[in-house]
């Protein structure tokens, strides 16, 4: 079945149905589900067979042509126990965590040139990761105090998390970024599990080093499949969602991968994502409860 997502100011299931019919050649029936979001209402085609790929990507395209509405393909909504992984930074918050610390250490561009080389291929993640932190040797310990209450939650995410509370849904984050943040974002959410690289310190200075298992794409599908086993979640009941081409692993290993904003990288080799709509229109993966 196709999740619509359509904002709730702009929202016409007649319309949705006419330019469905327009491109199947085939009576469509929509059905609205039980109002969620604050800010997005969810209408649901249960269509009678899977879209390939290509097909879903010239739906979203012909369905842009008018109005800002996402869509996802699903096999069943979510009953019972679930599990929802997430990568953090630009899918949980709107920041790269790692670019405001240089910010604050006045290295923002040194740090961006060192991006710039993994972004074309001359480093791996890991090696991007130890280089960048170099450049954050010295700064205080406190700075993590400082950044997290400046670091701002994508819409909708303090709703998701509510929502998937109520639920009893497993909550997890994987994150190329710091515990630090992670732990205090664990703390304000209340997530099960979170993994991210730790920056080791003397006193109350960061020393530019990391160390540990660093969380990378094969980390964060690792640590998918951990939990899985461990709250002994079926595969079709396992949400992970994130942004970048780091996550397209964790994504297929889950039994529904989304991007949420997503970079092109990740949009070519997936068929979910969500372009326009809030975090909170995953609460629209469950079941409605009569």
């Amino acid at each position: 079945m196709i999740l619509f997502f359509s904002p709730k100011n702009d929202s016409d299931p007649q319309r949705l149905s006419n330019a469905l019919f327009d491109r199947f050649k085939q009576p469509v029936f929509i059905e609205r589900k039980t109002e969620i979001s604050k800010e997005y209402v969810c209408d649901v085609w249960n269509i009678d067979r899977s879209l390939s790929r290509e097909e879903l990507v010239y739906l979203r395209q012909e369905l842009h042509r008018f109005r800002k509405i996402d869509l996802i393909q699903i096999s069943s909504f979510i009953q019972g126990e679930s599990l929802f992984c997430f990568d953090m930074d630009s899918t949980l918050i709107r920041e790269e965590v790692i670019d405001e610390l240089a910010r604050f250490a006045g290295v923002y561009e040194e740090v961006a040139h060192v991006t710039k080389e993994a972004m074309e291929g001359n480093l791996n993640f890991q090696e991007a990761l130890q280089k960048r932190c170099m450049y954050l040797k010295d700064l205080p310990v406190s700075v993590f105090d400082d950044l997290y209450f400046k670091l701002h939650p994508n819409h909708g995410v303090p709703e998701l998390f509510s929502g998937l509370k109520s639920k009893n849904a497993k909550t997890a984050v994987f994150s190329g970024g710091f515990t630090d943040i992670l732990e205090r974002f664990k703390q304000e959410y209340s997530i099960d599990e979170v993994r991210a690289n730790y920056l080791d310190r003397e006193g109350d200075r960061l020393l530019g080093t990391v160390s540990g298992t660093v969380v990378d794409k094969n980390i964060k599908r690792d640590s998918l499949l951990e939990l899985q086993s461990r709250f002994q979640i079926g595969t079709e009941k396992i949400v992970a969602v994130g942004d970048g081409a780091n996550d397209q692993l964790m994504l297929e290993a889950a039994g529904l991968g989304i991007g949420f904003h997503a970079k092109e990288g990740l949009k070519s080799k997936i068929s979910n994502w969500i372009d326009f709509a809030s975090m909170d229109v995953l609460l629209y993966l469950f079941e409605d409860l009569n």
